[in-house]
């Protein structure tokens, strides 16, 4: 079986460097390319290892390239995945998949029409805590649920993050994603039909939001709370946590998903947290490289993702609003 070769368009965000890292260690893929706007940045990343770099995306999706994944400021999302899919390549996109609905409604028509897959990069699927309560909750082993308490206070990221015209939101959107998509996924892919949220800048001098509160309702009844956040200071031991409390009409599942770690402690550098758990980022890279090596559909779809980022964008115009926000109000 012949590995997926793929492109990285954009290294704006983070992640985009442990995925670099885990496409070139993986054996069911191969980095064949990687496009990006910082020449600098972009030469950086081609010659460590030893790909061609594209200033242009274009020509990069004009290569031999299989797939792509995006990595891009948030603001420039929809406009990559298009392109991609004109392209004919498969796509792995940066969460949130958009900042607005109707720009992740064309990128999942312009997949569909192109024939390419379109997986939304949620890897917290793939850590231990959160598999086992799946498998748990589609078992019956907690009943039927009733409702969900969640948190992913992380550090601020500072840059483009806090521009909102490149990022789309702060603190909400940014965090709100990964657990709301959890929780809808226990649910089996449950739409959230209302959202009240209080939103505020309220841990660092920055012009945009770094805490909020959400309250969700699914459309089969369960409610939902979340706390997405930039309220851990910059010498907290780890970037920050995803915690999910599921209550259940026969018990309740706690997660703790970054849980399996050893507190270090060091001289100058004081205490930090080393996690010894799954590298969720290395089973989703995986995971999309062999869904198309082997013509199925990715198991994170851009519904999903759009499913997450809904509830994110309703959050903002119910803090607008100062009440509730239905979906058929939208």
């Amino acid at each position: 079986m012949k590995p997926l070769k793929i492109g990285m368009i954009g290294l704006s965000h983070g992640h985009a460097y442990s995925y670099m890292h885990e496409m070139s260690s993986l054996t069911e893929t191969v980095l064949v390319g990687i496009a990006d706007e910082e020449p600098v940045r972009g030469k950086d990343a081609a010659d460590k290892y030893g790909v061609p770099y594209y200033s242009d995306y274009g020509d990069l999706l004009a290569s031999e390239a299989d797939a792509v994944v995006i990595c891009s400021t948030n603001a420039r999302h929809a406009e990559l995945v298009k392109a991609a899919a004109a392209a004919g390549k498969h796509v792995l996109c940066e969460k949130p998949l958009g900042i607005d609905r109707e720009e992740m409604r064309e990128m999942i028509e312009a997949c569909r029409a192109g024939g390419v897959e379109l997986m939304t990069a949620f890897p917290c699927r793939y850590l231990s805590s959160v598999v086992q309560a799946k498998e748990a909750i589609d078992r019956g082993e907690i009943g039927d649920i009733l409702a969900m308490k969640g948190t992913n206070r992380g550090k601020m990221p500072g840059g483009w993050f806090t521009d909102r015209e490149r990022s789309g939101g702060g603190a909400v959107l940014d965090h709100t994603v990964h657990v709301a998509d959890l929780m809808s996924w226990f649910l089996g892919n449950a739409e959230a039909t209302e959202v009240y949220a209080q939103i505020g800048t309220l841990f660092h001098e920055v012009d945009i939001d770094d805490a909020g509160m959400l309250h969700f309702r699914f459309d089969n009844g369960v409610f939902g709370v979340l706390d997405p956040s930039w309220s851990r200071p910059a010498a907290f031991p780890t970037w920050g946590d995803v915690t999910l409390e599921i209550v259940g009409t026969k018990g309740v599942i706690s997660i703790d998903a970054f849980s399996q770690k050893n507190e270090v402690y060091g001289g100058q550098s004081g205490t930090h947290w080393d996690y010894w758990g799954d590298n969720m980022d290395r089973l989703m890279i995986r995971d999309f490289a062999r869904s198309i090596i082997r013509g199925i559909p990715v198991p994170i779809s851009g519904e999903d993702g759009e499913r997450a980022a809904s509830i994110a964008l309703m959050a903002y115009e119910s803090a607008a609003l100062g009440r509730p926000v239905s979906s058929g109000q939208r």
